[in-house]
């Protein structure tokens, strides 16, 4: 997967935007105005995505190219390298589960309502 496809895979799912809040170097992604994927575009192999503490230690134990994020809390956000050894589904499985972290952490209204529109 390169950068591209990663681009419009993020920009593929429900309701998500591509934004620039931290200048022109970071492409954010984001869903009703809530970030699940950033990417620094002076290293665009690299992919920081929101994941489950359990699960993103799990992918730290398993993948080379998975790592702690750089600038993020590093709990909650690892950094997914496109060019080791993460197979492209497993990243597109992980974009999907950063979005569903950020998702589930909104009110039972707005979960409601944003799983209501398609």
């Amino acid at each position: 997967m390169d950068i591209i496809e990663l681009r419009d895979f993020c920009l593929s799912l429900k309701e998500a935007e591509e934004t620039t809040p931290f200048g022109p170097d970071w492409l954010i992604y984001k869903v009703r105005g809530k970030m699940f994927a950033a990417v620094d575009l002076n290293r665009p192999r690299l992919v920081t995505l929101k994941c489950d503490p359990d699960y993103a230690e799990e992918l730290r134990d398993h993948y080379a190219g998975v790592e702690p994020a750089w600038h993020f809390n590093k709990t909650y956000w690892n950094q997914v390298w496109l060019d080791r050894d993460v197979p492209e589904e497993l990243v597109r499985s992980l974009v999907r589960h950063s979005l569903a972290e950020v998702v589930k952490k909104w009110s039972r209204k707005a979960r409601e309502d944003y799983e209501a529109h398609d």
